[in-house]
């Protein structure tokens, strides 16, 4: 039996929980939300990096969907609930195929009934406009992470892309996550900076994640994990699910990509829009300047150091499809995961570190989160606290 066999065969056992899917985003911008325009249920490959046959080649289990929103937009909180809005709309048109999960139980009862876990997770601290009522809110809906900041920094919290600010964590920070730690929502750490990293593993008393993120000691860009943080995730008992997006795995891609990003701006878009005039701008300048390609191997790399680092209990994948203009050759889209675990049984990866990967640290994080969370809610009432009141 081939290793890609082996991973097939894995994968049916143990499928892959990924940390982020961009896909209700990427609804939003090509067709704005009108699903009968993208079924999933049909082969999208020429428009999206996602729909369920692929999901389903890909051995997909349980995804948390990405209801992200651009941090300038004016009208985040509404937006934010549009996303979420889509996701639910994708599991009643897919009932065959999707289940919500809100818990990690629902989780395996997915897994038993052979459907797709699909849980949300909310991009950026934007998204509950410094207000810990929106926070909670949002987990009343169905959100069970938080991305603390996207690429800008909130007022509260400094993001990993933006100049620092608040050096970290506000004292409001500190108190969104201890009130995430209250209702059993996951404090994501991809995107912020080391030292909002460090905060929060300061503050949380439950399992951090990165939904999306690889090593900076392999690959030197700021939206990855420096080694001491991975460090300390066993004593956290939190996950960092590595990210295959080529700016962040390969350094001659975040060179490139830096001076692609320039090239939208120059041509007025966002330098992470993926709409059909905009694509149109990154081929030009990828025809006159040829791309460098990360490859299965190079993701495979990330995660040979950060087990070195955190140990295979605290890793996890988090691919960020239809959020990223560019793949890795052997991960163009989410029926690649199989070639990525054949890979890593290559490299020596045993079938039940592979499940581990897969599977069983990821529903393990969201178990704890919500043991804690039904601590909390014995000894600690809702926060009602301001960001006026914490940071002045």
């Amino acid at each position: 039996m081939t290793s890609l066999d082996q991973a097939r065969e894995l994968l049916r056992a143990h499928p892959v929980v990924d940390g982020h899917n961009d896909l209700p985003w990427a609804l939003r911008e090509q067709v704005r939300y009108d699903l009968d325009a993208r079924d999933i249920a049909t082969d999208q490959h020429t428009h999206l990096h996602t729909d369920i046959p692929r999901l389903r080649a890909g051995g997909v289990g349980a995804q948390f969907w990405s209801v992200y929103v651009r941090s300038d937009l004016p009208d985040a909180v509404p937006a934010t609930l549009e996303q979420i809005d889509c996701v639910r709309q994708l599991i009643d048109r897919h009932p065959d195929a999707l289940r919500a999960a809100l818990t990690a139980a629902d989780m395996e009862a997915a897994r038993a009934e052979g459907r797709i876990a699909s849980l949300m997770g909310a991009e950026g601290g934007h998204s509950i406009a410094n207000s810990l009522g929106t926070l909670r809110g949002l987990y009343a809906l169905g959100v069970r992470y938080l991305t603390l900041t996207h690429n800008d920094n909130v007022d509260w919290a400094d993001s990993a892309t933006d100049v620092p600010k608040a050096g970290g964590l506000t004292a409001f920070g500190r108190e969104v996550v201890r009130e995430m730690n209250r209702e059993g929502m996951l404090v994501d750490l991809s995107h912020v900076a080391a030292t909002t990293m460090r905060d929060a593993l300061d503050v949380s008393t439950a399992p951090v994640i990165f939904s999306h993120s690889s090593s900076r000691a392999v690959c030197d860009h700021p939206r990855n994990i420096p080694d001491d943080v991975l460090e300390r995730l066993p004593a956290n008992g939190g996950i960092a699910m590595v990210t295959f997006v080529p700016k962040f795995v390969l350094q001659a891609a975040v060179d490139w990509t830096a001076a692609a990003d320039e090239n939208m701006r120059a041509h007025g878009f966002h330098h992470l829009a993926t709409t059909a005039e905009a694509m149109k701008v990154h081929r030009a300048f990828e025809e006159s300047n040829p791309r460098p390609v990360a490859t299965v191997a190079t993701v495979a790399d990330h995660l040979d150091h950060m087990r070195e680092v955190a140990g295979i209990d605290h890793l996890g994948i988090g691919g960020d499809y239809d959020g990223t203009a560019f793949t890795p050759e052997g991960l163009g889209d989410v029926s690649g995961y199989p070639h990525l675990l054949a890979e890593l049984l290559d490299r020596g990866w045993s079938h039940p570190d592979l499940a581990k990967l897969t599977w069983q640290n990821a529903v393990r994080v969201l178990a704890a989160a919500e043991d804690v969370s039904r601590d909390l809610r014995t000894t600690r009432p809702p926060s009602n606290a301001t960001i006026e009141s914490l940071d002045g």
